[in-house]
């Protein structure tokens, strides 16, 4: 039976969805500290640098749409470059305003705990706001804990918000 929403790697022709998925969370102010959209250009070496086995880069198509949308996109970033942090990283999930609502936050993060063992990673780490409490709780039911609070670090509008790390070992 084909599956409606599979994961594949990213590919080149993929980064123009990803920065449309990504931009179209900034102007709610719970998801990013980015306070303007961000261009293909822009996001290009951020990109290139998820084009490693061990820090992939993944998106969720919808293949049951015309065209096979990108329904959403997962990657895991260096937590720290110093090199007793290789095992840790950080897991970022976002999706379509569209598909927003459908569980499929849920479908990424269990793909992330399960891919995550299989790059040799250790420990997931997750940065959100504290504010947003959707991705605080998505987070909760995988079994992360919050591991730390940075009180009032980001300026979204005029608001002092809370970061948030959320974290799991894994191995």
């Amino acid at each position: 039976m084909k599956t409606r929403f599979p994961l594949s790697l990213a590919t080149q022709d993929d980064l123009p969805a990803i920065v449309d998925i990504y931009n179209s969370t900034i102007a709610s102010r719970q998801v990013t500290a980015d306070l303007e959209p961000v261009t293909v250009a822009s996001r290009q070496p951020w990109f290139d640098s998820h084009q490693r086995l061990d820090r992939p880069l993944w998106v969720l198509r919808d293949t049951f749409s015309v065209g096979q949308p990108v329904a959403g996109w997962m990657s895991f970033s260096d937590f720290h470059p110093r090199a007793a942090y290789a095992g840790t990283v950080e897991v970022s999930v976002y999706l379509r305003e569209d598909y927003r609502g459908q569980r499929l936050g849920t479908l990424l993060l269990h793909a992330a705990v399960e891919q995550a063992r299989q790059i040799g990673a250790h420990t997931l780490i997750g940065l959100v706001f504290g504010h947003n409490q959707p991705s605080l709780a998505l987070f909760e039911r995988f079994g992360f804990t919050r591991w730390g609070s940075l009180p009032q670090v980001a300026e979204l509008d005029g608001v002092s918000r809370d970061l948030v790390y959320v974290g799991k070992r894994i191995g």
